[in-house]
């Protein structure tokens, strides 16, 4: 088993996600640091470099995420999973207000969010001004 992600498997997940994170929903060419190749399940918790097990992630969720698989909730107080690109669909469990936050819908939505740092200040700047320009 290994971590590398082939230059093959790497295009395969970018053309998937269409070009942006699979988490946050922001396009990689508006991010500075661009995309980079997730395992949903990471590798220390025995995830398998192959593409059902990867996302497409923009540099903060990515980091943000880490090698998590999830979080406690503050609503149930119960650990509960992230969100998995995969196998959930983005809608049920967000959506983005007017003033560019990114709400959560369920608690799957509700631990993500919080760990990936969806709204934090910079990142709700960054999603204003792209909302402004037709971007996101």
């Amino acid at each position: 088993m290994s971590r590398y992600v082939s230059e093959k498997l790497r295009n395969e997940v970018e053309i998937r996600a269409k070009e942006t994170c699979e988490y946050c929903r922001i396009a990689v060419e508006d991010t500075y640091f661009g995309g980079e190749i997730d395992h949903i399940i990471s590798f220390k918790h025995r995830g398998k470099t192959e593409s059902e097990n990867l996302a497409l992630a923009c540099q903060p969720c990515n980091r943000n995420k880490g090698s998590d698989l999830g979080s406690v909730s503050e609503t149930s107080k119960t650990l509960i999973r992230f969100f998995n690109p995969r196998t959930d669909e983005w809608n049920e469990h967000f959506r983005v207000n007017s003033d560019a936050e990114i709400e959560f819908l369920t608690e799957i939505g509700e631990v993500t969010a919080f760990i990936f740092g969806f709204n934090d200040l910079e990142r709700i700047a960054e999603r204003k001004g792209l909302i402004e320009i037709g971007h996101y």
